[in-house]
């Protein structure tokens, strides 16, 4: 009897499938029977099983015919090329409907059938965009919840995310009420071990419908163990198994959440009772869980952006106050506060040989100065990050809770020149579901007794007290240092070299995302062309009866139309920035004419109204100048025409060597605590929601004036909104 790690469990050949599923492998080359679920003969008229090894299905037609005839298997060659890429149908077997599934793996073609069962209950909405419009993590795992419930409705669901070392948390739920609430408990990093998390990626969606039924076992010629890693029936493993015993569930389905192609976390599904969902449910559930990982890896882009924006900011501000002095122990210490809060420290340390200047809360200057002797001969890193320094290093350097974590960053380690950010000792405990601690026990695996961890056998909350650690530092925090760094790099004359290598690798960024800009907009635009194209022929194949469909592939036309018109967006913005320019006197009368009357067409109310007066001609580029009017007056004409009665008002009027276009509606308003974000990009504000867009276009105005030597701003109250351009009056 041999011992098994919990990552060293071979979960993706169980030998077994379970007992709803049915399986047949094939030979990819010859079609030939290969292996098969012993259960076969459930469903097929098959006398003797052994008879089929090394046939193909179409050797027997009083058993498999329907399976022959069928397009998914007539196709086998051209549907399965690429490992992994499933293809669906249904067919009836002796008057009763199966869902038949095939997919390629290594070198099989796997055939899996299981009965269809009809759901009564299930209440969906075509609705998907409204995970989009939540930008809140709590709300979206909770909508998605909601969401689910309605199409596979188990009596625990909960979205679980995995932390950094492999164990995770319950961040949402949704229970009946006599269920414990798991919410806000950890689990260790052995309940979801590394393979299984691997299999998690492979394949997204995985369903135990009884956990106490036998499994069906595989049978193939030579006993060969067979890779179910892409099965939708694979077997259970018999730890998991007894994991799920443990815990008083009887069935379990999960749904992978993928973000940036890694496995983020799981939807997780627990029932009292044995529950089997059927497939297309399950197909359906991975789409929603596929849709709010996207929307919620959207908005954290956006956040991180709007982050990045304000460190920017935050940077420049500091960068004024730095070129005040000829000195950089002078600067740092001038802007010792701002520098320490810039990584969201409690304390620094500015450290410039045996000169140590400090700021909040910070160690003794001796135990600083014992931390900077370490680190000169414990480091080799430029920048070292630590949240656990006070329980690795405490007794060794007599630490107080002050210093549990730091982050140093070596300005010159020849001059011991550096900045030390402190954090103190963070009261941490961490709730588990059950005690973590491992124990041993004997399970059977394909006739072999193993010792392999045991699953626990309570899951009561037990409370672990974390001693010696500060708040983690994150990427944010990092980011911060970074700046810090790349500032003092940038003033500082004695590194022209690494200022220069730096600029060099912000072009290339530049240029890269450039590239990135132009084939979102080229090569991106063909397959949504064909995307679209395939959709209306689609719909111009229904019945007239099957109006359900057609809202259906409407509204994928409609998703198609959105993201089209927002790479075209994107791409614009990118021109905004980096096209050639030419400044001219323009005449601007004919260009805001034509404009306005396609606004009314497009966005505006058959009441909408532009009003037109004095356009005086302004130094500007021709393309560019067009964008801006096209951008405000639309703006200016859909978010008044809610209005009852929707006025837009454009007029220029010169003031010395300027020239300033007002253009006024009676809209939506700009709410006050939301005003610092109107330039930036992707931000929409809350009243504006409702309206198409995507929250680019004052970026590209913004953007566009200041490259042309103007300036955007704008009043706004309860009434209306006024955006006054400003332009370079033209040479006389």
């Amino acid at each position: 009897m041999n011992f098994v790690e919990c990552h060293e469990e071979p979960i993706h050949i169980p030998g077994s499938i379970q007992s709803f599923g049915y399986l047949i492998g094939i030979d990819a080359e010859s079609h030939s029977i290969t292996f098969f679920s012993r259960n076969i003969v459930d469903i097929f008229k098959i006398g003797n099983l052994d008879a089929l090894f090394g046939r193909r299905l179409s050797d027997f037609p009083e058993s498999f015919q329907h399976i022959v005839d069928s397009d998914i298997y007539t196709s086998l060659n051209r549907f399965t090329r690429r490992e992994n890429e499933t293809y669906f149908d249904k067919i009836f077997i002796d008057q009763k409907e199966y869902h038949f599934s095939v997919f390629r793996s290594g070198s099989y073609i796997f055939l899996e059938f299981e009965e269809v069962l009809i759901n009564p209950d299930k209440r969906i909405s075509n609705k998907y965009d409204n995970f989009y419009v939540i930008d809140n993590e709590k709300e979206l795992w909770n909508h998605l919840l909601e969401t689910l419930s309605k199409v596979v409705n188990y009596d625990r669901m909960m979205v679980y995310k995995f932390m950094m070392d492999g164990s995770g948390k319950v961040i949402a739920e949704k229970k009946d009420e006599e269920m414990e609430s798991f919410l806000g408990l950890h689990y260790p990093e052995s309940d979801i071990p590394r393979q299984a998390r691997e299999l998690y990626l492979k394949k997204r969606k995985r369903i135990f419908s009884n956990v106490h039924t036998e499994m069906v076992p595989i049978v193939s010629k030579n006993n060969e163990k067979i890779d179910l890693s892409f099965s939708g029936s694979r077997g259970m493993s018999p730890v998991h198994q007894q994991y799920l015993k443990n815990s008083g569930v009887s069935s379990s389905f999960s749904v992978s959440i993928i973000i940036d192609n890694h496995l983020w976390g799981l939807v997780t599904c627990q029932n009292v009772e044995p529950k089997h969902v059927d497939l297309e449910d399950r197909v359906q559930a991975g789409i929603f869980t596929a849709l709010a990982a996207n929307a919620y890896s959207s908005f954290k882009s956006k956040n991180e952006l709007n982050y990045c924006l304000e460190l920017n900011e935050k940077v420049s501000q500091l960068k004024t106050k730095f070129l005040k002095h000829h000195n950089l122990f002078d600067s740092l210490i001038e802007s010792k506060n701002e520098i320490k809060n810039l990584p969201d420290a409690d304390g620094l340390a500015i450290v410039s040989d045996e000169n140590i200047i400090t700021d909040g809360v910070t160690p003794s200057l001796a135990t600083i100065n014992d931390i900077v002797n370490w680190a000169l001969e414990s480091t080799t890193d430029r920048i070292y990050v630590n949240r656990s320094f006070l329980k690795n290093h405490g007794e060794e350097l007599s630490l107080s809770e002050n210093a549990a974590g730091i982050i140093i960053y070596f300005i010159e380690r020849d001059k011991n020149e550096m900045l030390i950010w402190f954090r103190k000792e963070f009261d941490e405990h961490i709730n588990w579901a059950g005690n973590p601690e491992k124990k041993i026990g004997v399970f059977s695996q394909n006739g072999e007794d193993k010792h392999m961890v045991s699953p626990r056998t309570s899951f009561h909350i037990f409370t672990e007290n974390i001693k010696g650690y500060s708040r983690r530092w994150n990427s944010r925090n990092v980011s911060a240092v970074q700046a810090v760094r790349d500032l003092i790099l940038e003033t500082s004359h004695k590194n022209y070299n690494a200022i220069k290598r730096l600029n060099d690798e912000l072009k290339k960024v530049n240029e890269e995302l450039d590239s990135f800009s132009y084939t979102i907009s080229h090569d991106l635009g063909t397959p949504l062309t064909v995307m679209k194209l395939n959709a209306q022929m689609l719909l111009g194949q229904l019945t007239d009866d099957s109006e359900k469909s057609k809202t259906k592939i409407n509204t994928i036309i409609e998703e198609i139309d959105n993201m089209a018109e927002m790479m075209k967006d994107v791409l614009q913005l990118s021109r905004a920035k980096h096209s050639d320019i030419q400044l001219e006197s323009l005449t601007t009368s004919h260009t805001i004419q034509k404009i306005s009357e396609n606004a009314k067409l497009t966005y505006g109310s058959p009441k909408s109204k532009v009003v037109i007066r004095e356009c005086p001609d302004v130094m500007a580029d021709k393309t560019l100048l067009h964008q801006v009017f096209l951008n405000i007056i639309n703006n200016a004409v859909k978010y008044s025409s809610h209005k009852e009665l929707p006025i837009v008002e454009i007029e220029g009027t010169e003031d010395g060597q300027t020239i300033i276009y007002r253009i006024s509606d009676n809209g939506i308003g700009i709410p006050e605590e939301e005003k610092h974000k109107m330039f930036k990009i992707f931000n929409r504000m809350d009243n504006a929601k409702k309206f198409k867009g995507n929250g680019i276009g004052l970026s590209i105005v913004h953007r566009i004036m200041k490259r042309i030597g103007g300036n955007v701003d704008y009043e706004s109250n309860k009434e209306g909104t006024s955006f006054i351009l400003t332009f370079k009056k033209p040479y006389i």
